[in-house]
C-alpha cells in the first residue's frame, strides 16, 4: 500500500461515518505503522490533496510520528511533539463537529498513543524533573476532556460526554505513574455525578471502578474503596486472571481492614498466598508473626503500593491479642497490665504502659473494642454485649 492507497483507505472510512475504522488507521499499533511507503517526514501537500479539515491535520501528525518512530535511532522526542500536534488536532474537530459523536474511537486511539509515547519519552530522555512530560500528556488529554464533559446539547446518543470515562482512565493512568492522585479527585466527581455513568462500556467502568477504589483507598475510604474494587472484580471476566490477581491485591487489604478475612482458597486461586500467611498472623493475634510476613515479603507489598495500608492491619492482631487476654480472665474489667504482658509476650517487649494504653485507645475509637478505659484503677472496661465486634471471613 502506498501514500495514495492509505490516503484514498482513510478518506472512504472517514465518508462513511466509521470511527473504528478510522481510529484503526490513526493507531500505532496497526500494521500499517511497519509500511515504508508511509514513512514521509513532509506529508502535508499529499494529504490537502486528499483530504479536507479537519481530518487533514491529525493524518498529517500521524504520518509525521511514523516516520520519526522509523528512524535510526528511533526519535522518540519529536514523535511524541507530533503526537501531541495530533491531538490538538482532535480537539480541533471535537469543536468544529457538534452534534456527532462517531468519530470518538479517533480521540481514543490518538489519546492511547499520546500517553504511551510520553511514557516511552520519560524513560529514553531521563528529563531533570521525572514526569514532566507525561504531565503535559495529561494536559493535553483534559483538553479533550472539558470539549466532551461541556457537551450538553447534542441527544443523548450523539453527545460527546459518552467519550469521558475513556479519557478519565487515560488521565488515572497518568496521574498514578506520576503520583499525582489530587487531580483525580474532581474527576472521580464528575464521573459518579454523569447521568451517563451507567452507560459507559462495562471494560471502561471496570477500569474506572479500579483506579477510584485505588484513589478511595489511599484516602482511608475503605468503605467507597470496597464497593469500586468489589464492583472491578465481579465484573471482570474470569479469563482476564491476570486483571483480576491486580484487582485483588487492593481488594484483599480494604476487606481486611473493614473485618473480612479472606478464605485460603480464593487467595490459591490467584497466587496471593501472601494474605492468607497475614490472615493466620491476625487470627492468632500473633504480633510477632505478623511483622515477620510483612518483612518476609516486603518486596510484594512496596512493588505493589500496599506496605503503609497493610501495616494498618496490625491494629487487627492487637484486637485478637486483647480478645484472648478477655476471654481467658473472663472479667469485663480487665487490668491493663494484662494486656501489656501479653504484648511482651508475642515479641513486642520494649513496649511501656503509655503505649499500651494507646493501643487500646486506637482499637476504641476504631469500633474494634467496645468500651472505655479507667486511667484511675488502670483498666479497661469493656461491654457485656459484644466486647469485641466480630471479624468476618468471607
Amino acid at each position: 500500500m502506498n501514500l495514495y492507497h492509505y490516503l484514498n483507505s482513510v478518506q472512504r472510512v472517514w465518508n462513511a461515518g466509521e470511527g473504528q475504522a478510522v481510529a484503526r488507521l490513526l493507531s500505532l499499533s496497526d500494521q500499517h505503522v511497519s509500511n515504508s511507503n508511509l514513512h514521509v517526514e513532509y506529508p502535508e501537500t499529499a494529504v490537502d490533496r486528499q483530504l479536507e479539515s479537519p481530518l487533514d491535520e491529525v493524518v498529517s501528525c500521524h504520518l509525521k510520528v511514523l516516520f520519526y518512530l522509523t528512524k535510526e535511532p528511533r526519535n522518540y522526542s519529536d514523535a511524541y511533539k507530533q503526537q501531541t500536534n495530533c491531538i490538538q488536532a482532535v480537539v480541533k474537530m471535537l469543536q468544529v463537529m457538534k452534534d456527532e459523536n462517531w468519530f470518538l474511537p479517533i480521540m481514543y486511539t490518538v489519546a492511547i498513543d499520546l500517553r504511551r509515547l510520553a511514557a516511552k519519552c520519560e524513560e529514553q530522555l531521563k528529563t531533570s524533573k521525572p514526569g514532566e512530560i507525561l504531565e503535559k500528556a495529561a494536559e493535553c488529554l483534559m483538553a479533550c476532556f472539558r470539549v466532551c464533559a461541556a457537551d450538553n446539547r447534542a441527544t443523548d446518543q450523539d453527545t460527546k460526554r459518552l467519550g469521558m470515562l475513556n479519557l478519565v482512565n487515560q488521565l488515572f493512568k497518568v496521574y498514578f505513574r506520576i503520583n499525582k492522585l489530587n487531580l483525580c479527585k474532581p474527576l472521580i466527581r464528575a464521573i459518579d455525578s454523569s447521568n451517563f455513568r451507567d452507560s459507559f462500556s462495562l471494560a471502561q467502568r471496570i477500569t474506572y471502578k479500579y483506579f477510584a477504589g485505588r484513589k478511595a483507598m489511599f484516602d482511608s475510604d475503605y468503605k467507597n474503596a470496597d464497593e469500586y474494587l468489589s464492583f472491578a472484580f465481579e465484573h471482570c471476566p474470569r479469563r482476564f486472571t491476570k486483571n483480576k490477581r491486580l484487582i485483588l491485591t487492593y481488594l484483599v487489604p480494604v476487606k481486611m481492614l473493614l473485618g473480612y478475612m479472606p478464605r485460603k482458597e480464593v487467595l490459591e486461586r490467584y497466587n496471593m498466598l501472601q494474605f492468607y500467611e497475614l490472615t493466620m498472623a491476625l487470627k492468632e493475634g500473633n504480633v510477632r508473626r505478623f511483622d515477620e510476613v510483612i518483612q518476609k515479603h516486603e518486596a510484594f507489598f512496596i512493588n505493589a503500593g500496599i506496605y503503609l495500608i497493610v501495616e494498618k492491619l496490625k491494629i487487627l492482631a492487637y484486637r485478637n491479642l486483647f480478645k484472648k487476654v478477655y476471654l481467658i480472665l473472663q472479667t469485663h474489667q480487665i487490668d491493663l497490665n494484662a494486656f501489656l504482658t501479653a504484648l511482651q509476650w508475642v515479641g513486642e517487649e520494649e513496649l511501656t504502659m503509655d503505649e499500651t494504653h494507646c493501643i487500646v485507645a486506637n482499637l476504641i475509637y476504631e469500633g474494634r473494642i467496645k468500651g472505655y478505659i479507667s486511667h484511675q484503677h488502670n483498666k479497661l472496661v469493656v461491654s457485656k454485649q459484644n466486647p469485641f465486634p466480630n471479624v468476618i471471613v468471607t
